[in-house]
């Protein structure tokens, strides 16, 4: 059940490490790493989905990788306890739509998943989790109580799991012009941007000895070039002392705010294609040169159209699938303890 876990994981957890502070330091104490799974389900069932009993085992090799992340963004034990039970409720609630999601594919007799496809797949999870040692792989199966054959059935399941929301989110990828200039109308302040500037810079550093003069005079020797119609970008890669030299001196698009005033006040004085007169920093000499602007204001719909489509596709996506699984529910026998 690799590929699933892996998206339930994704689905409900940031991944992060957090550094860990001197061992000198006074550690705050981490919530006991308890699932409480046996308590809250004596009989070891969690749920029967169309007669398919899914058990605390079940359950718990899906949360397992998740209860460290868990106890890192838990406040206290009581908080984590409340984040471990809505867990372990999605995980059922998960584990139960796959059953009827594979129930779902194998109601239509002409769908079968190729045994070449199962293969492969377990071919790969044996290189991928196994490191390739076919006896780790057994011995994995022996400590499950899984046969071979269930083992790939269990890798039929992932395929076909994946293979039915992938179609779900395809049925959803047409998006109306007219929904789209609704989505916008509704939502223009959404797409507000202030003032920005791809921007390319070139610097001089104050470095051997170099004195504000130097640094002047650096700088103006530029400036005539640029007068006489040589390109920025290829005199940043020339004599530009800074990060970007290789890029010709390119930062990309910057907001207004994103940039100290010494920079921003200068820089967006400029029209499309013109460069500020030398600034002067402790790090040394800039020349700030506005490749492009946008100005603050409403994106007009043509720019942000794309971005609409994503987001009502996503969200339509979102919306079928769920129509579709609340029918996979309704019509299916499922018994939650």
């Amino acid at each position: 059940m690799t590929m699933f876990r892996t998206l339930i994981y994704r689905t409900l957890s940031v991944v992060g490490i957090l550094a860990l502070p001197p061992a000198l330091f006074a550690q705050p104490t981490a919530p006991v790493a308890r699932d409480n799974l046996n308590l809250r389900f004596q009989n070891g069932i969690a749920a029967i989905a169309e007669g398919k009993i899914i058990t605390v085992d079940d359950i718990r090799r899906e949360i397992s990788p998740m209860i460290p992340q868990l106890q890192r963004e838990a406040r206290n034990e009581q908080d984590f306890n409340r984040r471990l039970e809505a867990l372990q409720d999605d995980t059922i609630q998960a584990l139960v739509d796959r059953v009827l999601i594979v129930k779902d594919f194998y109601s239509d007799e002409k769908r079968r998943i190729p045994p070449s496809y199962i293969d492969n797949a377990v071919d790969e999870n044996l290189i991928n989790e196994f490191e390739g040692d076919r006896s780790k792989f057994l011995a994995h199966l022996r400590q499950r109580g899984l046969t071979l054959r269930e083992y790939r059935r269990e890798v039929e399941e992932d395929i076909i799991y994946q293979y039915m929301r992938g179609q779900k989110r395809r049925s959803a990828t047409i998006v109306s012009p007219v929904g789209v200039q609704e989505f916008y109308n509704e939502n223009k302040q959404e797409f507000y941007q202030e003032d920005a500037v791809k921007l390319r810079l070139i610097q001089f550093q104050r470095k051997d000895g170099r004195t504000d003069r130097d640094l002047i005079a650096l700088a103006a020797r530029v400036q005539a070039r640029l007068d006489v119609g040589h390109d920025f970008d290829d005199i940043a890669r020339e004599v530009s002392e800074d990060s970007r030299r290789s890029r010709g001196g390119d930062w990309g698009w910057l907001d207004r705010s994103g940039l100290k005033p010494e920079f921003s006040d200068p820089l967006f004085e400029l029209a499309e294609g013109e460069t500020t007169r030398p600034i002067m920093l402790p790090e040394g000499v800039f020349l700030l040169h506005a490749e492009e602007r946008k100005y603050a204001g409403i994106q007009p719909i043509d720019e942000v159209r794309e971005q609409i489509e994503r987001v009502l596709i996503s969200r339509e996506a979102r919306r079928a699938q769920e129509a579709w699984l609340e029918r996979l529910r309704r019509n299916s026998f499922v018994k939650l303890y």
